[in-house]
C-alpha cells in the first residue's frame, strides 16, 4: 500500500498461516472494524480520540503561558511517556525547545539534570492515568520542586481520589484530566501526547491530519489483511517474536512505544509476541547470523525512511580498487542497500517479514504510524478473544512493590 506519506508492504508466506482460520477472521473482520468506526464519534472509549470530534479537555490559551519555558521535563511512565518521547525524536530538528524524559529510576540522570539547569526554569510535566504510579511519584518528589501555586507544574491524571490529583487541588498546581475511557498505552493522541506537543511547537492539527486514513479504500484493505494474517500468527504460537529492524535513527522511540502496545496489549492467555527493536545495520554485525539461521520463531517488521544527504563518498583510485564500488555513493545509499540485502536474505529463507518506509517527516506522517499500529492491534486482539486494554500482570507487580515499601 501506497499512500504518498507512507509505504506499506507484507511479505508473509502462506505456510505460516491455517487457511481455516483465516476464513472465519474474514467473517469476524467486518463486525469488528464497524464497531469500532460506527462508534468512534459518540462512544467514549479507546478509539474516540480517532474521531474528528474529538475535543480537547484542555484550553489552548491556558498552555500559552507555559510556552516560554525552553526546557521541559516529562515524568511518566509507559505510555505516559513513550509517545512524546517518539514525537520529540521524531520531529526533533523541528523543535528548538530541550525535552528530558524520565521514564524510570535513575538517580544519576536526576543529578546531572539538576546540577546543569536552573529548576526554576524548567517545565514539568507530571503524567499518570491512575495518579499513582510509584516511579512517576518518586521522581516527582525527588525534584523536591513542589510548591504551592507553582508555575511551573502541569499534572495530568484521572480526576479522582489518588495522589497527584489530590496534590494538584491542595497545592493549586495546573491540573489537565486525563481521561478515564483511554488507556495509558493508547493515549498519545489524546491530552497525554497533545500537551507535550503543543508545546514542543508542534502542529497537533497535522498532528491528527491522518489518523483516519486507514478506514479509507487502499488503506482499510491493508489493514483487513495485516490484522487478520498477524492474528493468524499469534493464534499458531509459532512466530513467537517481532523484531523491529530499524533503519530509520529517528524512528527509534516511536518503535518502544510500539513495543509497549504489542507486548501489553497481546502478551495474554499464553499468548503474545515478544517485541525487540534492532538497530540496524548495526545488527547485521551481531544478531543477524540468529535471525536468519536460528530459530524460525520471528517475524520482521522493517522500518526505514526516504533520506536525503548532498555529502558522497569520494575516494582516489590509487587507494585501492577493491573499496571503489562505495565511491560516489552516499550513506543512505549504502544504508537502502544494506536494508535491501537483508530483505533479499529474508525472502530467501522464506522469513516473513513487513516493511514500513516513511517519505515524509511530517507530524501527520507520525500521526498516522501511531493511529495504525492502535487499530491493527487491538483488532488482532479482538479477533484472538483477547482484551487489549488489559494489564492484570501489570497491576500484579504494583501491588506487590507498594506491599514491599508498606
Amino acid at each position: 500500500m501506497n499512500n504518498k506519506k507512507i509505504i506499506y508492504r507484507n511479505n508473509i508466506q502462506k505456510k505460516h498461516l491455517d487457511l481455516t482460520l483465516s476464513k472465519r477472521f474474514n467473517k469476524r473482520y467486518p463486525n469488528i472494524i464497524k464497531d469500532i468506526f460506527s462508534n468512534l464519534d459518540t462512544r467514549k472509549d479507546t478509539f474516540h480520540s480517532l474521531s474528528k470530534n474529538f475535543k480537547l479537555n484542555f484550553k489552548i490559551k491556558d498552555l500559552d503561558k507555559f510556552k516560554k519555558f525552553k526546557t521541559i521535563v516529562i515524568i511518566g511512565m509507559g505510555g505516559s511517556v513513550l509517545g512524546s518521547e517518539a514525537l520529540y525524536y521524531f520531529l526533533k530538528n523541528k523543535i528548538k525547545k530541550e525535552f528530558f524524559f524520565f521514564n524510570n529510576i535513575d538517580d544519576d540522570k536526576l543529578k546531572r539534570l539538576k546540577s546543569s539547569v536552573n529548576i526554576k526554569k524548567v517545565l514539568f510535566i507530571v503524567v499518570s492515568k491512575s495518579g499513582s504510579t510509584i516511579e512517576t511519584l518518586s521522581n516527582f518528589f525527588a525534584f523536591n520542586i513542589i510548591k504551592k501555586k507553582s508555575k511551573n507544574i502541569i499534572i495530568i491524571s484521572k480526576k479522582l481520589n489518588n495522589p497527584l490529583y489530590l496534590l494538584s487541588q491542595k497545592m493549586k498546581l495546573h491540573y489537565i484530566e486525563h481521561r478515564n475511557y483511554i488507556g495509558g498505552r493508547f493515549s498519545v493522541l489524546s491530552e497525554v501526547g497533545l500537551v507535550p506537543a503543543y508545546l514542543m511547537g508542534i502542529n497537533i492539527n497535522r498532528l491528527r491530519g491522518n489518523i483516519l486514513n486507514h478506514f479509507k479504500t487502499n488503506n482499510k484493505n491493508f489493514l483487513k489483511d495485516s490484522s487478520i494474517k498477524l492474528a493468524n500468527l499469534l493464534k499458531g504460537n509459532i512466530i513467537k517474536n517481532v523484531i523491529f529492524c530499524n533503519y530509520a535513527p529517528k524512528l527509534e522511540k516511536f518503535l518502544y512505544w510500539n513495543q509497549q502496545l504489542i507486548a501489553e496489549s497481546l502478551g495474554k492467555q499464553g499468548k503474545g509476541f515478544l517485541p525487540i527493536v534492532s538497530t540496524a545495520p548495526k545488527d547485521h554485525h551481531s544478531l543477524v547470523q540468529l535471525y536468519l539461521d536460528g530459530p524460525k520463531d520471528k517475524i520482521f517488521y522493517i522500518f526505514s525512511e526516504k533520506a536525503r544527504t548532498d555529502k558522497t563518498i569520494k575516494i582516489k583510485k590509487k587507494i585501492s580498487k577493491k573499496i571503489n564500488f562505495l565511491s560516489n555513493k552516499n550513506l543512505n545509499q549504502i544504508k537502502d542497500a544494506q536494508k535491501n540485502a537483508f530483505i533479499k536474505a529474508l525472502k530467501k529463507n522464506n522469513i516473513p517479514f513487513r516493511e514500513f518506509k516513511i517519505l515524509d517527516n511530517s507530524e501527520k506522517v507520525l500521526g498516522e504510524f501511531f493511529s495504525y499500529f492502535m487499530l491493527e492491534i487491538s483488532i488482532m486482539a479482538k479477533l484472538s478473544n483477547i482484551n487489549p486494554f488489559s494489564q492484570p500482570a501489570v497491576e500484579q507487580i504494583k501491588v506487590n512493590t507498594k506491599n514491599l515499601l508498606s
